[in-house]
């Protein structure tokens, strides 16, 4: 495939210049602007972060964004769809809820919230995936699919499955509904090795489905309950818990690229990605432990493998936090080390199918020339 420009600003401003002025810079040069937005209806989808989690992307970058669309004379929403699990956005009441506590409302954003997958998670639309090989139809919210334009606004970070949120996972897996959720989840369910549970009981508080019990004396995934969402995986801190289908999360990654360009096909779509508050896992978590890696800047392109790639590439350069989950990983001596930041992170975690499969199917390319501002 052609390379794709990647355009890249740092954390770093002069004195009366603030970073939401300076993104709307970069998305500008970008190339934001030669969309079509008069009179259009633009999605811009992000993430509002769980209850307790402070990682999340602030408001003030949101109205950047929302800003430059009513500039072009778009009309802007923000929008996420509901969890799998039960947690504090299941449902669009408290999903609503949760956006408000965090910052989100017209009054920080400029633009309403609307949950694009309807009150219980069920308004979704069945939609084509140009050459999906593991899903040739994804379940998307009805709401993002009628908007004329779409625009990714993504904390990059790490992940305990995909072994980072991106551009990819935001899109695919963020605006795939309920049960579109589940049909990326479904190719694997963990099991756990008795032998090496100490009965922490982290893997339960992290469970979204009850699915784990303790009446063995041990830890127990009842597989019929299981969502095969993996979040026990990254939670056992003793490698306790393994997903026995050797390439479940691979085949994770690659249905959330297929399920993204389902998304983004046949529609005028821009993406963004900050590198900040980089946390070892998703702000689906009730809490953030600290980042990993150092805060490194802001992205955008119209191509998303491209700005996946340039971030994680940007990120491998970058030193890891020492007091840290990564940190801590690096520095035990009996684990392997995988000499790349987001596997040594989350060892269970697949992160390379995602970007490989999704330049496979057209979704973008890994290749791509970064232009820095």
């Amino acid at each position: 495939m052609d390379t794709s420009k990647v355009f890249f600003t740092d954390f770093r401003t002069k004195l009366g210049i603030s970073l939401p002025t300076k993104l709307q810079k970069l998305i500008r040069r970008a190339g934001i602007g030669t969309i079509d937005m008069d009179g259009k209806f633009v999605a811009i989808k992000m993430h509002f972060g769980e209850l307790g989690n402070i990682a999340y992307l602030r408001p003030n970058y949101a109205k950047a964004v929302a800003d430059v669309v009513k500039e072009l004379g778009g009309k802007p929403f923000l929008t996420d769809c509901n969890t799998l699990y039960p947690g504090s956005r299941k449902n669009a009441i408290d999903h609503l809820y949760c956006a408000q506590v965090n910052g989100f409302n017209y009054m920080t954003t400029g633009c309403p919230v609307i949950i694009g997958d309807g009150l219980r998670g069920t308004d979704d639309i069945e939609v084509a995936v140009k050459n999906g090989e593991y899903c040739k139809t994804a379940l998307i919210g009805h709401a993002i699919m009628d908007a004329d334009v779409f625009i990714s606004l993504t904390h990059f970070k790490g992940h305990e499955a995909t072994g980072f949120g991106g551009a990819v996972k935001n899109i695919g897996m963020g605006c795939g509904s309920r049960a579109g959720k589940m049909h990326q989840h479904n190719s694997g369910k963990p099991i756990v090795h008795q032998d090496k549970c100490r009965l922490c009981k982290r893997c339960a508080r992290e469970c979204g489905s009850d699915a784990i019990s303790y009446d063995t004396g041990k830890a127990y995934i009842n597989p019929e309950l299981c969502k095969g969402c993996g979040r026990c995986i990254g939670a056992c801190p003793f490698d306790a818990i393994e997903n026995m289908n050797w390439d479940a999360n691979e085949q994770l990654c690659r249905k959330m690229a297929e399920y993204a360009q389902a998304v983004c096909y046949g529609r005028p779509c821009f993406h963004i990605s900050l590198i900040t508050d980089v946390s070892p896992n998703c702000d689906c978590h009730a809490e953030n432990d600290a980042p990993i890696l150092p805060d490194i800047g802001m992205l955008a392109s119209f191509d998303p493998i491209a700005l996946d790639q340039a971030c994680v590439d940007l990120c491998e350069k970058a030193e890891p936090f020492r007091n840290s989950q990564l940190g801590d990983h690096l520095a035990r001596g009996d684990v392997r080390h995988y000499h790349e930041h987001f596997k040594d992170n989350n060892p269970n975690a697949s992160w390379r199918e995602t970007l490989e499969h999704g330049e496979k199917i057209g979704l973008g390319s890994r290749a791509y020339e970064l232009v820095t501002m």
